[in-house]
């Protein structure tokens, strides 16, 4: 079976942002198409950021695929580290705020900027 493998940003079980590789099974279509299976979502909305752009510590609110379009986009976590996408490039943004929790800036989330000299376009699908 042939497998893609997608970065996960997701809440941990400390309630703090990490990255996890998913994989997602390519197990429909043909040999020299293969397909995952048929993913509801509810909605999409493009994002243009300008050069320049960095958001503050945030969760996300509801589960989403984050595709790039044109430009860099890097995503930072509590920890310090940090992943950059370019064009073409997606993950899963998942990390929710803990059920029960109030948002505390120095613990949850993520931040992320654009990157580079290009403005940042984006796709969200919602999940």
């Amino acid at each position: 079976m042939t497998t893609l493998t997608y970065p996960e940003l997701m809440t941990g079980n400390d309630g703090r942002a990490c990255f996890h590789d998913r994989p997602i099974a390519l197990d429909g279509g043909s040999a020299q198409a293969r397909l995952s299976a048929l993913m509801a979502s509810g909605g999409c909305q493009f994002r243009h950021s300008p050069v320049g752009f960095r958001s503050d510590f945030h969760c996300t609110t509801t589960p989403q695929w984050l595709v790039v379009l044109q430009g860099r986009m890097e995503i930072g976590l509590q920890d310090g580290g940090s992943r950059v996408f370019g064009p073409g490039q997606c993950f899963y943004s998942n990390d929710t705020l803990p059920d029960g929790a109030t948002f505390d800036a120095a613990v949850h989330g993520h931040w992320s900027r654009q990157v580079g000299d290009e403005p940042l376009v984006t796709l969200f699908v919602r999940a």
